[in-house]
């Protein structure tokens, strides 16, 4: 039954499985959990599962492992199995196939261990959303069936001790033509926003709005404050080390007298050795977030532990293991009862609310690169300026490597919205075929608000998708979901500017990339972008258009404004005694430093979790130096399409091809058979023709966001097309449109080359022993 429950929901009902997180839970999880619990509430509470009173709910029971699999551990007498069974144990599902198989299954464990002769339906099985039942007003199914309406109201009279599970751990759709959104619980997402949110140091919150986040807020209140009790849950794990998790961890820490936290990792958002050293996925291809166990114990009295912080406990799997190993670790740990002692250790948050990876508290007297408000001339930061990169919420349509079918595309797309328009139907009617239109974004808000529109040429421009990867965007409002402050940095394609690009936290390990146009959201990471300018529209002071202050606007009626402050212009002249020091020496004194190895070693875990801060180095002669290394850098990195060729990294031809005119054209790059980028090969074929090297090892040195800037390229010059649109994006395209068909091998070279020259520019960077 669970084998097809899964294959059911991954195959025929993947959309409601995105929509509700459903993931199939390993046995070994399951057993663990349920052990962990009987222990704890031994140790705590002096009670078992088994004791009368102690009520027991699996609020996302799937097909009822959770329950089947206590019932079968032997914790529960055979003696006591039917009273429990009939009063104490609880299930709750939404979905309505999955409620059916939970019954049955629970229904025949019991009737096997129980050895009762005749069947007895499984009274404690609620077909809810468990969210809905401490939100105001009915549910949907209640009004459908008033007797499980019923049986609802009932388990919510009761004084739960034991809340145990695996939560959704979906965040949202993907795409709006899905019709896969989240539903919205007000009481419930209250109480995020006044207690993790609150508690949380960054503006990035909206991960804490997750399904399993909303589990732990919803068990947290749900729990008996008077008798106390336990959540017991597995879930993605990673609300441990990230920044937005800051203010969920300070909750658990007050609200709860003790924290279990067994810490599985299989992160596979991360990449190359990290992601080799985080090892297999607990739940297979369910999910590639890190996974955690986790045990919270709220003693009773509603004052957690009397006004102290929790106890908290945690074990990490280990390095480099395989999903098969991890789970036979947990097999063979069963609980958190130290039976493995030494394995388990004791964390002390700090002041910011970190477990794992804490932050160098030297950090927080740096200057911070970003102004409190966006633009700011008095901000005492580094910068008076800042954006994230555009998001299109569809990029398949919105961005291409050929101008030609950049245009075809959205023009496309465009006639089908108005048509929709047109059409008069109501924005729940409108057709979500994937390969007419995106409704990623605000489109169904401006289709609600009749909101026209039509192709425009001059909306298409260059821009940088990836890291070295230029490729055509169309810039228009309506069809990109945020544009965030883009306008006031390339207000047009005809304004210059340069702007480093940083990621804004996140599992990677941090690394800056320098810009001259227009940058994608997750160009680098998420990109927080500062500027050395930003513009303003121009606006006059008198009748006559004039200022008075003197400005005057450019041809396109721009006044330009410096990205870097007064404030650090200020203190690096006053520091060095120099009063011939520019806003621009700093802004490439910002890119020589953010790439030190001290820096971004000693400060790894603040930039994971954090926005950069930046000291000014002690001696002049030491910025100098900073500052020189960040311009040589910013030229390698901004001119990578027109560097010079290098003589050593050459694009040879395969002998059975040399007699005619091999094709330049790129389907995919690819090492010789066998290789990986973790051996660093020599050579890349660029197709069964051409291969490009030898490659110097220390190419492979120059990581940007997670990847060799060699990778990137391998990655992104390859011809993809689009699933849910089938729209294809051929690299081919740009060389060809461009005039240049060597350009795809060339830039490869040339990237290869860059990267030599970066690692040999970082690596003589000064030393940041005395800051």
């Amino acid at each position: 039954m669970n084998e097809l429950y899964e294959k059911f929901f991954r195959v025929a009902a993947k959309k409601t499985a995105d929509k509700l997180g459903i993931v199939y839970t390993p046995i070994e999880i399951v057993d663990f959990i349920i052990h962990s619990v009987e222990a704890v509430l031994r140790k705590e509470f002096s009670r078992s599962l088994a004791d009368s009173g102690v009520h027991i709910l699996d609020p996302f029971t799937g097909t009822g492992t959770f329950i089947t699999q206590l019932l079968r551990s032997g914790i529960i007498p055979r003696e006591r199995l039917s009273d429990k069974f009939r009063h104490e144990l609880h299930a709750n599902e939404i979905v309505l196939l999955a409620y059916y198989i939970a019954c049955v299954n629970i229904e025949q464990v019991f009737t096997e261990v129980a050895g009762t002769p005749d069947y007895i339906a499984f009274p404690g099985a609620c077909l809810t959303d468990t969210f809905q039942t401490t939100e105001n007003g009915d549910s949907f199914i209640g009004k459908i069936f008033p007797e499980n309406s019923a049986a609802v109201s009932a388990q919510k009279k009761l004084p739960l001790r034991v809340i145990l599970g695996n939560p959704p751990y979906s965040v949202g759709q993907k795409s709006a033509n899905d019709d896969a959104q989240n539903e919205h619980y007000a009481h419930l997402e209250q109480r995020i926003a006044e207690t993790y949110a609150a508690e949380t140091d960054t503006k990035l919150v909206m991960s804490l709005y997750d399904s399993y986040i909303k589990a732990f807020r919803w068990a947290t209140d749900r729990i008996d404050g008077n008798v106390g009790g336990i959540v017991a849950y597995v879930t993605n794990g990673a609300w441990l080390d990230s920044a937005s998790g800051s203010g969920f961890r300070k909750c658990l820490a007050k609200e709860f007298s003790a924290v279990y936290v067994f810490n599985l990792r299989g992160n596979q958002r991360t990449s190359g050795e990290l992601s080799r050293r985080e090892g297999g996925k607990i739940f297979g291809s369910g999910s590639r977030t890190p996974i955690a166990i986790t045990i919270l114990v709220k003693r009773g009295g509603n004052g957690g532990n009397a006004g102290a912080p929790a106890e908290i406990f945690y074990r990490d799997i280990g390095d480099y293991l395989s999903r098969a190993q991890k789970l036979e670790i947990v097999k063979n740990a069963h609980s958190v009862a130290f039976r493995d002692g030494g394995k388990w250790t004791k964390i002390v948050p700090d002041a910011h609310g970190d477990w794992l990876n804490k932050r160098d508290d030297a950090f927080a007297a740096f200057p911070p690169l970003e102004p409190e408000t966006k633009f700011d001339a008095g901000a005492k930061s580094v910068f008076t300026a800042c954006s994230n990169g555009v998001k299109t919420s569809r990029d398949a349509w919105a961005w291409n490597f050929s101008r030609e079918r950049l245009a075809a595309n959205m023009r496309r797309t465009i006639d089908f919205y108005n048509s929709e328009l047109k059409r008069g139907v109501p924005v729940e009617e409108v057709s979500t075929d994937t390969t007419k239109i995106s409704w990623g974004g605000d489109l169904k808000g401006e289709f609600s608000r009749g909101t026209k529109t039509s192709f425009s040429k001059g909306a298409m421009r260059e821009a940088l998708y990836r890291p070295f990867c230029r490729q055509n965007l169309y810039f228009a409002d309506v069809w990109i979901q945020r544009v965030y402050r883009i306008p006031a940095l390339f207000p047009t394609p005809r304004h210059k500017n340069l702007v480093i690009c940083v990621q804004d936290g996140g599992n990677k390990e941090f690394s800056p990339l320098i810009v001259d146009c227009v940058p994608d959201l997750h160009f680098n990471g998420d990109s927080q972008c500062f500027p050395l300018y930003f513009y303003e529209e121009f606006a006059a002071d008198d009748l006559f258009g004039g200022s008075a202050s003197g400005e005057k606007p450019d041809e396109f009626g721009y006044v330009r404004r410096d990205g870097v402050s007064d404030f650090i212009l200020a203190e690096a002249r006053k520091r060095y005694a120099d009063g011939k020091i520019s806003k621009e020496d700093i802004f490439y004194y910002v890119y020589g430093i953010l790439h030190s190895a001290d820096y971004r070693t000693r400060f790894a875990a603040n930039l994971k979790k954090e926005l950069p801060r930046l000291p000014l180095v002690p001696a002049k002669s030491d910025f100098l130096a900073f500052r020189d290394a960040g311009t040589r850098l910013a030229e390698l990195h901004l001119n990578y399409e027109t560097a010079p060729l290098p003589r050593g990294i050459l694009a040879t031809v395969e002998e059975k091809y040399v007699a005619g005119t091999p094709s330049l054209r790129v389907e995919k790059m690819a090492f010789d058979k066998g290789l990986k980028e973790r051996d660093r090969p020599q050579f890349i074929w660029v197709n069964g023709a051409i291969r490009v090297g030898p490659i110097p090892e220390t190419a492979w040195e120059y990581v940007v966001n997670g990847k060799s800037a060699i990778a990137w390229i391998m990655e992104r010059y390859a011809v993809t097309t689009d699933a849910s649109s089938g729209i294809v994006n051929d690299p081919n395209l740009w060389a060809r449109e461009h005039g240049d068909d060597a350009y795809i091998v060339n830039l490869l070279r040339r990237v290869i080359d860059l990267s030599v020259k970066s690692v040999e520019i970082i690596k003589v960077l000064p030393r940041l022993s005395e800051i």
